[in-house]
């Protein structure tokens, strides 16, 4: 049967070369530690004289002068004395009574009291309100014509009432002014705003307004409000 290792390959053929080496090297080692010498160096020539030739030097002796000693502090400010004034007014104390009740006494039965409540006024446009403000004139008018005879009746006056102003005519000036007023409770107008091209047209807006007649004023479910109106008062020039 033929060996299945190499014999060259063993790494025990060698082994004793090896420790032989190992121990030789060893030996050389420890006889150089041994010879080996060392030598203190010579520090002299390092070290430097100190110079101390001061503390042989005497020190002149110092003189205390004779000096005032400070002023001392200034006293501190006396208290303010505090008058006590004996109050002599009687303190009367507040009994508080207690609120709850026993058997005996009754108790008062308190009427409900009843709030009204305002209403906030609040002004009605001439389109929707119920009853509309009554022109002189439309009296006797059915009630569903009245808005009708209302702008027939103003618009009769403006024309009646109409003078184009001479500055006006003079300058050229024509347009359209939109006059907005109030016709209130009590029938009376109140001019709200005027808007206008000039203000001589406006001017003379206004007062075409200012001569409408009291008015019977306009109702929303039977209580007298206040009714803004509008309307263009045309000036032109042929």
């Amino acid at each position: 049967m033929e060996p299945k290792k190499n014999p060259n390959v063993d790494p025990r053929r060698n082994s004793f070369l090896y420790f032989s080496l190992g121990l030789m090297a060893m030996v050389v080692l420890s006889y150089v530690a041994i010879e080996l010498k060392t030598y203190e160096k010579d520090l002299s020539g390092l070290t430097k004289k100190v110079d101390d030739s001061f503390l042989d030097e005497e020190v002149p002796m110092t003189q205390q002068l004779n000096v005032p000693p400070p002023p001392p502090p200034p006293p501190p400010p006396a208290p303010e004395i505090i008058k006590i004034v004996e109050d002599k007014k009687d303190i009367k104390e507040t009994i508080i009574e207690s609120t709850e009740t026993n058997q005996r006494e009754e108790v008062v039965k308190v009427e409900t009291v009843k709030v009204i409540e305002e209403e906030p006024e609040v002004d009605v446009p001439f389109a929707i309100i119920e009853d509309v403000p009554i022109f002189p004139g439309c009296e006797n008018v059915p009630k569903d014509k009245r808005r009708d005879c209302f702008n027939e009746k103003i618009n009769q006056h403006i024309k009646k009432n109409f003078q184009y102003p001479e500055a006006a005519m003079d300058a050229g000036q024509q347009g359209r002014v939109f006059v907005n007023f109030v016709i209130e409770k009590d029938g009376s107008i109140t001019i709200a705003n005027l808007r206008g091209p000039y203000p001589v047209l406006e001017k003379e807006a206004a007062r075409i307004i200012n001569k409408i007649p009291k008015l019977t004023p306009g109702k929303q479910r039977g209580k007298a409000v206040r009714v803004p109106f509008s309307i263009p008062i045309t000036f032109k020039l042929d």
